[in-house]
């Protein structure tokens, strides 16, 4: 199969997919697409394409909704970058604290000073002083793979920890220290915590999310530290806030033109991920995913298609991307069984407007499976493995 890689991607993940897959630069008559950051929306995907693995957790730089038209499963990798994430948002907790990046660029400008230098120094650290974070109040918003890391690791550094989540996962609430009191509204953060660490997707319910209406409810002198996504904030606002002291500092990992040269904003350039742990980490897990989408149907980590993860148990394996509608289910199952074939198992999920269905056949597939399901209206893709 051939495995097209719009960016540089780990060995350590590629080399997993071993024999019988192609590496290619070339996106014509690729079944599967590997990539980092590079923009694909205004690609044209071919026809072949059935898979895109994202070696990241953001998918904005994907055509997730076209993607979904055409029965292309796209792939992230959550968690796999989260140590590399949160390790940075601890950096920053510190930055946004104690003026660290402006103590330090002050200090180039003693260079030439000679011996004076020192004394220099001594007269003007105090112009750099700032809080320890010990006994304040951290509070992480989003409690994801990323969060519940930040949440845990700060109530070791002697942080009272707020974590407010309303979709908190089984698998992250088992993660979740206990020491880490369970907000019940965002209002709840914004007047309590002394600083703010933000970890959601941005979608256009979180788009601005930390504007104006935010700020006025937040502590006098609030530190904000976004990992996350630039959009999350209102910029206007954010410059506002910063303008007034509302808020003391921000540190964000996206900076943008409106951001660049503001007083007590520290941006850094896009290093959340920026680790060859990181790297690895979601190279690998792409990889896999990938394969095994590839060659036995099955979903996990897709932010369009419903996870669906089944053992093969017969020779052949029918996969049908369709759109989430009535009656679905005994339409293909009864035009799988005109064919003569017969249907061991199956397995179907939904996920908004898009369902999966997986049929596991006894014995090979007429050649004519896939057109007849095809005529089914809602279906998308079929695939025979």
């Amino acid at each position: 199969m051939k495995i097209c890689t719009l960016n540089k991607i780990a060995a350590c993940g590629t080399e997993r997919l071993g024999a019988g897959y192609e590496l290619t630069e070339d996106l014509a008559g690729a079944q599967g697409v590997m990539v980092r950051s590079a923009a694909m929306h205004d690609m044209d995907l071919p026809e072949s394409l059935v898979a895109i693995a994202r070696a990241g957790a953001g998918v904005n730089n994907i055509p997730v909704e076209d993607c979904s038209d055409k029965g292309i499963v796209v792939f992230n990798t959550p968690g796999a970058n989260a140590n590399a994430v949160k390790e940075l948002v601890l950096a920053g907790l510190f930055l946004s604290s104690r003026k660290i990046v402006d103590g330090c660029n002050w200090a180039q400008t003693l260079a030439g000073e000679g011996e004076a230098a020192a004394k220099l120094v001594e007269k003007g650290k105090s112009a750099f002083a700032g809080p320890e974070i010990k006994g304040k109040k951290l509070g992480v918003i989003g409690l994801g793979a990323i969060g519940v890391l930040v949440a845990n690791a700060a109530t070791h550094l002697g942080m009272e920890v707020y974590g407010y989540d309303p979709y908190l996962s089984v698998d992250a609430a088992w993660k979740l220290s206990r020491s880490v009191y369970h907000a019940n509204a965002l209002e709840e953060i914004y007047a309590e915590c002394d600083y703010i660490s933000v970890h959601v997707p941005l979608t256009p319910d979180t788009k601005g999310m930390l504007g104006a209406d935010a700020f006025a409810t937040m502590k006098e002198g609030v530190r904000i530290l976004n990992f996350a996504r630039a959009g999350l904030v209102d910029s206007d606002a954010m410059k506002a806030a910063l303008a007034s002291g509302k808020v003391a500092s921000y540190v964000v990992d996206f900076p943008t033109a409106e951001m660049l040269g503001v007083d007590n904003v520290v941006a850094i350039p896009h290093l959340g991920a920026s680790t060859p742990e990181s790297e690895d980490n979601c190279a690998v897990m792409a990889a896999d995913q990938l394969k095994d989408y590839l060659e036995n149907g099955n979903i996990v980590n897709s932010v369009n298609f419903p996870e669906v993860k089944v053992p093969r148990s017969t020779e052949s394996r029918v996969c049908v991307l369709h759109k989430n509608i009535p009656n679905m289910l005994a339409q293909i199952s009864s035009v799988v069984s005109a064919t003569g074939a017969n249907i061991e198992a199956m397995t179907n999920k939904s996920r908004k407007d898009y369902a999966y269905t997986v049929l596991d056949i006894e014995g090979k597939v007429s050649d004519n499976v896939v057109a007849e399901i095809m005529k089914v209206e809602g279906i998308i893709r079929v695939r025979i493995l």
